[in-house]
């Protein structure tokens, strides 16, 4: 029978022991209770603390100067009547904007040209990462090829695609020795086309140093978990290596529609001021307002053009964390 008393011993008569458990845990609620003592800052946390403002002040006065205060100014423009007068209208410009027949034309033709690009662009350039990944032939050589566009200057590509694609250029001269007609790629149905391949050719070599140093980074010791465990290269690549891909799908995703909106530059060089209907872009009609000085007209495009580009990228970086969420950290 086990004695009674302040200690309870078992029924060989050994002292049971006691495990100070819940006198522990209360100690420990107890010292959580207790206010923290603020440690006082010392010299040393000071200068770090304003070393670090004023190295970040001049990109944060550069970010201001440059960006936050000219959209504020044109955001300003866009609720006046024109800069002289300055009669605030509210949201008259973007009615007027909205149902110009040239806006609406330069509308279609960039979403248009964005829609075909964008996707040609990142599936393209991610094909040629990963057959340079799997150690082809040349491969040197080939990434060279890609990346050399980079190195060309704009009015050296301009001067090479109307060599290429004039009336009188080269395509059309290899296209008359089999007895077709010949095309005036620019100025026809066709130029969406032709820029379409320009701006492949200016961008692919980029995304592939991309998608080529995501691949790098994907854990080789997942891909060979699942090798032991008889998956093909199929199954790896959709379930594994495109999963850890998907940011860097996103950022050339970004990159490659915001560098659709400057293909402008070539076009303009191309065709000047008024090219043909279908390579119209969004951009002639805000540098057309620019020489024109209908900064009102011109700073109502120019929102709603931000908008739709600020939705956009909301939409990408949403998606990324739907899908990439599991494999953070």
């Amino acid at each position: 029978m086990p004695q009674t008393g302040e200690q309870s011993v078992s029924e060989y008569g050994i002292p049971k022991k006691r495990f100070p458990g819940k006198k522990r845990e209360n100690a420990r609620t107890a010292h959580s209770r207790r206010p923290r003592i603020k440690r006082k800052r010392t010299k040393r946390d000071l200068i770090a603390q304003w070393g670090s403002t004023l190295f970040m002040a001049p990109s944060v006065i550069g970010v201001l100067l440059f960006f936050v205060i000219p959209f504020c100014v044109v955001i300003y423009y866009s609720t006046l009547n024109n800069p002289i007068a300055k009669e605030f209208v509210g949201l008259e410009n973007f009615k007027l904007v909205s149902s110009n027949e040239a806006f609406r034309n330069a509308v279609r033709n960039s979403a248009l040209f964005s829609v075909i690009a964008v996707p040609l662009a990142v599936v393209l350039s991610l094909i040629l990462a990963i057959a340079l990944d799997n150690k082809i032939p040349f491969r040197t050589q080939f990434r060279s090829f890609f990346l050399s566009p980079m190195m060309v200057p704009v009015a050296s590509v301009v001067l090479i695609w109307q060599v290429l694609f004039d009336y009188n250029g080269a395509f059309n001269e290899l296209i008359g020795k089999f007895g077709l007609e010949k095309v005036d790629y620019l100025k026809s149905d066709k130029a969406i086309f032709v820029v379409v391949v320009l701006f492949l050719w200016k961008n692919l070599g980029y995304n592939m140093i991309l998608f080529l140093a995501a691949l790098s980074s994907v854990p080789q010791d997942i891909i060979e978990v699942a090798t032991l465990e008889s998956a093909t290269p199929r199954q790896i690549f959709f379930k594994i290596k495109l999963r850890y891909l998907a940011s860097t799908m996103v950022f050339v995703t970004i990159m490659s529609l915001i560098n659709s909106f400057k293909i402008f530059r070539e076009v303009y060089l191309l065709t000047t001021d008024y090219p043909y209907e279908t390579i119209y872009m969004l951009q002639h009609y805000m540098n057309n307002k620019f020489r024109k000085l209908d900064y009102q007209a011109l700073s109502a495009g120019a929102i709603m053009m931000s908008l739709v580009m600020i939705v956009i990228i909301l939409i990408l970086f949403a998606a990324d964390h739907h899908y990439g969420k599991d494999l953070e950290g």
